[in-house]
């Protein structure tokens, strides 16, 4: 594992980018690493772009700013990339995450990807078919655990059962595993 690997989670409010960031963070707390998980704040809204950050590490982690050189990049809105530069600073070797229903290859194109690997799910679809929202951020975990092998999905599970079974009915905790199981299973790249 590098020094630390970096997450850069784009979105917009109310999506769950936030909560995605944070519970990648704890669930690799579970594994005994170091963490850090936060958002960008400014002048957010409901809908308003915003970005959300995570970084995980075998040793503390002493750097405190956003982060600039993501190892991996998750977009939980595939309408921003029509206005934000989303693999800014994200070396060849880095990882794309892209909520879509559009192949790897397509993104790929669109976004004039050349050796970066390219990632995509339909989270939208599985959180709306399987949560009755349209909630993409726990799908994405599971389809980032897919494209990183960063943890095991077994460890963001048990995260979030933790973080879910005192605040959430068991309906929406069984809703939210199965949909992380789903975007694993489903999640393309190349």
């Amino acid at each position: 594992m590098k020094d630390v690997i970096e997450i850069r989670w784009h979105g917009r409010g109310g999506q769950g980018a936030k909560t995605a960031a944070l519970l990648l963070a704890e669930s690799a707390l579970e594994e005994g690493k170091y963490i850090q998980g936060f958002p960008e704040y400014g002048p957010e809204r409901m809908g308003a772009p915003m970005r959300s950050f995570t970084r995980i590490s075998e040793a503390p982690i002493t750097l405190h700013s956003n982060v600039r050189n993501p190892d991996a990049v998750v977009v939980l809105d595939s309408t921003l990339l029509d206005t934000i530069d989303v693999a800014d600073g994200l070396p060849e070797e880095g990882v794309v995450l892209i909520n879509t229903s559009q192949s790897p290859q397509e993104m790929r194109q669109k976004l004039n990807l050349k050796k970066r690997k390219v990632f995509t799910v339909d989270a939208s679809s599985i959180s709306l078919e399987i949560l009755g929202r349209n909630l993409p951020n726990t799908p994405m975990l599971g389809a980032l655990i897919k494209a990183t092998d960063l943890l095991s999905i077994d460890t963001i599970i048990s995260a979030i059962k933790h973080k879910f079974e005192k605040k959430f009915s068991s309906r929406i905790l069984e809703g939210n595993i199965q949909a992380i199981r789903r975007a694993y299973e489903e999640a393309k790249g190349e």
